[in-house]
């Protein structure tokens, strides 16, 4: 095998694919790279067995081969080598020489064979959605933060893409806040399907500033994500998503607009004196005009911040501050409305001039 490619190119595909090699004891062949060269085409692939990452390198000259290296080493040398250079890797059985003008390494790499086969997509019978990379990445940023870490509720540990009326939507929830995007409109193929968030957070860390649309591709247990010339294919997750628009509340008489950035300093205002008593604050609406956060805690002290806007009905709730800042954060209006019932129930956070992202946190116990 041998290839010429500038440093740039190779650095920007190392750092793509290296991510997920991490340190397997079990497997020491998933801590490397697979250098596969077919008919002038060159890839470069790693795999945790749970999500595979492709990046199809453009290179100058190239001759046929295969072999696998570590992939952090072969990484981190490739970004000290000069910008510019041209780099030329060959390789001789398990040996793969790196060499860039006086530069020169030798690295002990394993067969290609015991490198695991990469799952295949079947395109005929993908369903396929194509998105603008700037509406992924704020769907899914928006969304993520809702889905939990509990493996032992792996329906929970994914981001859920299901459609309805017509539209791609996405959800996440840890049983304690939901958070869903309308990510697409006008969609006429249908899916229901659990992606675990840690491949799309991998999917994210691959944008780059020159990509202006990913394609979506899944099947019954696996999805595609293609990014320019970097594809990511992962396992879905095989579990029953909660049916979680019959969790949105319907009976939300109160709906307050506030500002964002005002609402958002109370927030972090009182969740300085929540601390010691789990993060919980208190927002509480009094008619006519007055809507309030505040916190009591025994031996820091109490924090009360109240905010004019107009109010139609008294009610309170008590929110995990973390929860609520995060949801703020996710939100973009200067403006947001948030919606309470009359009695105990869920606060509701939406944008006030759409309703494409909906943020719900359930209250805590006071």
């Amino acid at each position: 095998m041998e290839i010429e490619v500038s440093q740039d190119k190779l650095s920007k595909a190392l750092n793509n694919v290296s991510r997920i090699a991490v340190g397997r004891v079990t497997l020491p062949v998933l801590n490397n790279v697979l250098i596969r060269v077919d008919n002038g085409k060159v890839s470069l692939v790693t795999t945790n067995l749970d999500m595979a990452v492709v990046d199809y390198l453009p290179v100058s000259s190239s001759k046929d081969g295969v072999t696998t290296v570590p992939a952090k080493l072969f990484a981190e040398f490739v970004s000290n080598l000069p910008k510019g250079e041209v780099i030329k890797i060959t390789s001789d059985g398990p040996k793969v020489t790196v060499s860039a003008g006086k530069y020169q390494s030798s690295l002990n790499g394993s067969p290609a064979d015991d490198f695991p086969e990469l799952p295949e997509l079947d395109e005929t019978k993908a369903v396929i959605f194509k998105i603008g990379i700037d509406e992924f990445k704020q769907g899914i940023s928006q969304v993520a933060i809702a889905s939990s870490n509990d493996l032992t509720r792996p329906a929970l540990t994914g981001i859920y893409f299901n459609t309805y009326d017509n539209i791609l939507a996405i959800a996440a929830t840890d049983g304690y806040r939901l958070a869903e995007k309308k990510l697409v409109k006008n969609v006429q193929s249908e899916i229901s399907v659990i992606v675990p968030t840690s491949s799309l957070q991998e999917v994210l860390r691959s944008i780059g500033d020159d990509m202006d649309e990913v394609e979506i591709s899944f099947n019954d247990d696996l999805v595609r994500f293609r990014l320019g010339e970097v594809e990511i294919i992962s396992k879905l997750i095989d579990a029953s998503f909660p049916d979680y628009r019959r969790l949105i509340p319907k009976d939300n008489n109160i709906h307050i607009s506030l500002r964002r950035d005002e609402l958002i300093r109370v927030t972090k205002l009182a969740a300085l004196f929540a601390r010691s008593v789990s993060g919980s604050i208190i927002c509480e609406a009094k008619a006519p005009n007055t809507f309030s956060v505040k916190s009591v805690a025994s031996e820091l002290g109490e924090n009360d911040s109240s905010i004019e806007t107009e109010v139609t009905e008294d009610t309170k709730i008590n929110l995990n501050s973390r929860f609520l800042i995060d949801a703020l954060n996710s939100l973009d209006d200067k403006e947001v409305i948030i919606s309470l019932a009359s009695r105990i129930g869920p606060a509701v956070l939406q944008n006030k001039t759409n309703d494409d992202y909906t943020h719900i946190i359930m209250p805590l116990s006071s």
